[in-house]
């Protein structure tokens, strides 16, 4: 049974459980495949023989960074060259996580890779919108993840 469509806007606010992170704003963005989360100190081990990564996540709650900064671990789904919207190609691991948008959970992918100097500390790619699970808006924000403050 197909699932109804949700509307929602160009911005929403999202969390990540799998990852400890309980709110952040994410810009929904349909011309990239996959999503990416800002992370900062990414470091690969071994865990068992499997491929992990550790790295540390401060997602923007609304007004201002918070200072406290999020410790994540998570084994490692794939590692591709991405290229950025400026046309740069760069290396990335990729991990897939639980996600819940909306009370809507599902798993997605998502690529890890220094994001400071943008206005998101996440895009959710158009891979995250598939099976029609969603609608885009494109003028509207927040349609599904009403602004709260921090």
């Amino acid at each position: 049974m197909l699932e109804k469509q949700a509307l929602i806007g160009w911005r929403e606010w999202l969390s990540l459980p799998g990852l400890g992170v309980a709110r952040i704003k994410a810009k929904v963005d349909t011309g990239a495949r996959t999503s990416a989360l800002h992370a900062m100190h990414i470091t690969p081990f071994d865990n068992a023989g499997a491929l992990w990564v550790a790295f540390e996540v401060a997602p923007h709650t609304g007004g201002v960074r918070d200072l406290a900064r999020i410790q994540c671990r998570a084994p490692v789904r794939d590692h591709r060259p991405v290229k950025s919207s400026s046309g740069h190609a760069q290396e990335r691991y990729v991990i897939s996580t639980p996600v819940v948008l909306g009370g809507r959970q599902f798993d997605i992918e998502v690529t890890l890779t220094n994001r400071a100097e943008m206005g998101f500390e996440m895009l959710f790619g158009r891979t995250s919108l598939r099976a029609g699970r969603f609608l885009v808006h494109p003028t509207r924000s927040f349609l599904l993840s009403p602004r709260q403050k921090a």
